[in-house]
């Protein structure tokens, strides 16, 4: 990757960190080690989450879930046609980091794709409300989608920047929890939450996407507290949820893998929820459940508006909704385990039939490690 011109920024959070270096995460072993940790590279900002576990939590009932609306549709986030193809060149060396409970030989992709793919327990919906906004309005309720990956203290969500980070109010989002496995029913009282509501603790995302909006370094590393399991009670007319505590997100789900600096050009599974319409108006997909695509990425061409110089696409017809889901190389049916290597960002119609036809992520290289190890390294309760 050829090096951007970078505004001088100032870390929020300590010293430098060494970039791009390939190795697993350690085990903790001090109080004086997570400190360490929570050190950020000055192309990181890190931001505090402005409600308490506990506040964003039993902000959710069922019922404003099940009325929450993506928030990729609202911002426009796709791309009309395809000009020549940019390239994403490595900065450093690949590395990779194991998944949870899952074999960690080679990162390569499946040889025979079946018809039907075991869907990860790692994948779910994030939900939250907009900054700067009545949080009682239903119109502040909103989603995208994360996955739970590899972490020091298996507390980390991996998503979209913009699914963290408003561009339009220049703020972070606010009540932001993570649903692993959601599954929304036709009524508010069928939604499930099989693994829990696990709430925001810290947002970290590369300071280009928060100072520029520059959409190759749009995704976001989320630490979250250890969960709430929820147990729904009916009061009435009204479903309420009980909460009961129920421990770490990694624990319970396990965590994808991680890698970075690949070659452009690998097999991937991309998970979501998709939601929104096509350019034609077609709304194909609700969003109640999740939904997969498989292919072979390839870089996709610049396109100004975003700042996008290097992105990878393939052939995916996913709308909005989606955003913030993995990209998973190496993926196993059977583990339901694989390698983050990117990220749903932004749709595209490139033949101009007013249907979207693929999806793009920014390219994971070092920059990428850099956001990524911080969030892996940070404690949380």
């Amino acid at each position: 990757m050829i090096p951007r011109a970078r505004r001088l920024a100032v870390p929020l959070t300590g010293a430098l960190l060494a970039a791009g270096v390939a190795c697993a995460i350690p085990t903790a072993s001090s109080a004086a080690s997570t400190a360490t940790a929570q050190a950020a590279p000055g192309d990181v900002t890190a931001k505090a989450a402005p409600q308490t576990p506990a506040e964003a939590a039993a902000f959710w009932s069922p019922q404003r879930l099940r009325a929450a609306t993506d928030r990729t549709e609202e911002l426009g986030n796709s791309v009309k046609g395809f000009g020549r193809a940019g390239d994403a060149t490595a900065d450093g060396k690949a590395g990779t980091v194991p998944p949870i409970g899952a074999g960690t030989s080679g990162t390569g992709g499946s040889k025979k794709i079946s018809k039907q793919v075991n869907l990860p327990p790692t994948v779910g919906r994030v939900f939250f409300t907009l900054s700067g906004k009545d949080p009682l309005d239903p119109k502040s309720w909103k989603y995208c989608s994360g996955t739970s990956v590899q972490g020091r203290y298996r507390n980390v969500v991996a998503t979209a920047g913009h699914c963290v980070y408003d561009p339009v109010t220049n703020q972070f989002y606010d009540n932001w929890v993570f649903i692993p496995s959601y599954w929304d029913g036709d009524q508010a009282w069928e939604g499930k939450a099989p693994y829990g509501i696990y709430p925001a603790k810290w947002f970290q995302a590369h300071d280009d996407f928060v100072v520029r909006e520059d959409y190759d370094y749009d995704y976001a590393f989320v630490n979250v507290s250890s969960g709430f399991r929820l147990t729904q009670k009916r009061d009435g007319d009204v479903t309420r949820y009980v909460r009961t505590p129920a421990g770490r997100l990694g624990d319970n789900v396990g965590g994808q893998g991680f890698t970075w600096n690949r070659s452009t050009k690998v097999k991937v599974f991309a998970f979501g929820y998709p939601a929104g319409p096509h350019p034609d108006g077609d709304r194909p997909f609700t969003g109640r459940t999740m939904k997969w695509c498989y292919g072979r990425s390839a870089p996709m061409p610049a396109v100004p508006k975003y700042d996008i110089q290097e992105h990878l696409g393939f052939t995916c017809g996913m709308t909005s909704g989606a955003s913030g889901g993995p990209w998973l190389m190496g993926y196993k049916s059977a583990t339901r385990m694989g390698y983050l290597n990117g990220i749903s960002s932004v749709a595209w119609d490139t033949d101009g039939n007013d249907r979207y036809d693929r999806i793009s992520s920014p390219y994971f290289n070092g920059e990428t490690y850099d956001v990524y190890q911080v969030a892996a390294n940070r404690w949380t309760q």
